[in-house]
């Protein structure tokens, strides 16, 4: 059992997996630096306030905290287009700037080798008669 353990945790798998989240884990802290460093303050000189959370309004006089949901949204279109940003770029330095034309290239050629190749003879099928 040990042995199996061992492979399993050796294999593939399970070590990429872990050698991805320690990478996400690295990548979301400059993720997290840039959004609250250079983003947010960005935001402050724009707007005055670097975030929203002491936003909120008293209804029955329970404080219902708006600018708690404001600042998360504000974060998520920040790191979101950061984020977008930077997979351009890595696919576009991989090649992959284009994946749509690929596959209609792709699906192109498959199309015209299924016209070249006779079609297969297929036998009709039985006739039905109505009524019997």
């Amino acid at each position: 059992m040990l042995r199996e353990f061992r492979d399993f945790i050796i294999k593939g798998n399970a070590f990429e997996l872990a050698i991805g989240v320690i990478l996400a884990i690295a990548f979301g802290a400059v993720v997290v630096a840039f959004t609250e460093g250079v983003l947010m303050a960005l935001v402050s000189a724009i707007v005055g306030k670097p975030d929203f959370n002491a936003l909120s309004f008293d209804l029955n006089g329970t404080p219902i905290q708006y600018g708690r949901v404001l600042t998360a949204l504000l974060n998520l279109i920040l790191v979101g287009g950061v984020l977008f940003i930077v997979v351009k770029a890595v696919n576009r330095v991989r090649g992959d700037s284009k994946p749509a034309e690929t596959d209609h290239d792709l699906l192109a050629q498959i199309r015209d080798e299924l016209r070249r190749v006779p079609p297969i003879a297929r036998p009709s099928a039985p006739q039905r008669t109505v009524g019997a």
